[in-house]
């Protein structure tokens, strides 16, 4: 026990170095977001501006009202869809773990092959202008939401793990299988399923690609469309200035920064709500089963 005491400090000085390691970079990113373009080409990236500027906010803020209505499109497709992919992945998790489904292992068979092989990008496309997702909210929704094969199995190992005495004295009382998925399965897999949960949550914020893919009206774009899209701007504006040797400098390496402070938020948010459970989510149902 003395021993502990005696190494405790050190234990914390490592943990606090750690995490001014991993602090430092984002600190670094929300300076050169407020540095001049002028400075950055001059001296690089600095933790300390070497002049300060708003000119990289005050380009992405130009048009508000058209951030704002990204920014709330990908709030709306980022909850609807995590709850719904995750509502979804646990009900095909519980049937693959459910022994009294007889061919459930040809089925894990049929998803396990859709993370090796896939049918390219032109089929996905033409699915889903059959399927009518051109144009609208269900363009941002659908295609993520069915289905991520790895977050299927990383649940369905989960459940595994669990007794399978709950489930045959829930069957002995008279629950039928909707009763001991919602009642007692699924509330017993709150770490794998928030894990998941972060997963795909992290996979619709950072979508931008059914948005390049599948929308044209500008109203519906999401916000990592959007900023991507003026990044794009700003690079072939800055290429053009180069090229003609007109004055000016754009603000690219700052907006680049500042994108990143912009997009970051929701996802520094809910990951702490689901930090406890995450480790214990995706090692227990990584190895089990």
């Amino acid at each position: 026990m003395s021993r502990y005491r005696v190494g405790q400090p050190f234990i914390y000085a490592a943990i606090s170095l750690f995490s001014l390691l991993c602090v430092l970079p984002m600190l670094l990113v929300v300076m050169i977001s407020f540095s001049s373009e002028a400075s950055i080409r001059q001296h690089g990236y600095r933790f300390i501006p070497g002049t300060f500027s708003l000119a990289a906010y005050r380009l992405l803020f130009n048009d508000s009202d058209m951030l704002i209505r990204s920014y709330g499109i990908s709030i709306f497709v980022t909850v609807a869809g995590t709850l719904l992919a995750v509502a979804i992945t646990a009900m095909a998790a519980f049937t693959l773990s459910n022994p009294a489904v007889k061919y459930r292992y040809g089925l894990a068979m049929f998803f396990f092959f859709t993370m090796i092989f896939n049918g390219g990008i032109v089929p996905w496309y033409m699915i889903c202008r059959e399927l009518g997702l051109n144009d609208n909210m269900l363009a941002l929704l659908v295609p993520n939401l069915l289905f991520n094969a790895f977050n299927l199995f990383l649940v369905r190992n989960f459940m595994n793990a669990l007794p399978a005495a709950l489930i045959e004295s829930a069957k002995i009382d008279g629950a039928n299988d909707m009763t001991i998925a919602f009642r007692i399965i699924f509330p017993l897999c709150k770490p794998v399923l928030a894990t998941v949960a972060l997963f795909y949550g992290l996979a619709y914020w950072n979508d931008w690609w059914n948005a390049i893919m599948l929308v044209d009206n500008e109203k519906l774009y999401p916000v990592q469309y959007l900023l991507f899209k003026l990044q794009s701007d700003i690079r072939m504006l800055t290429e053009m200035q180069g090229a003609s040797g007109s004055g000016g400098i754009m603000p690219a390496e700052s907006v680049k920064m500042a994108t990143a402070v912009v997009t970051i938020g929701p996802v520094v948010l809910m990951y702490p709500f689901l930090q406890r459970y995450f480790v214990k989510g995706l090692i227990v149902g990584s190895v089990k089963g």
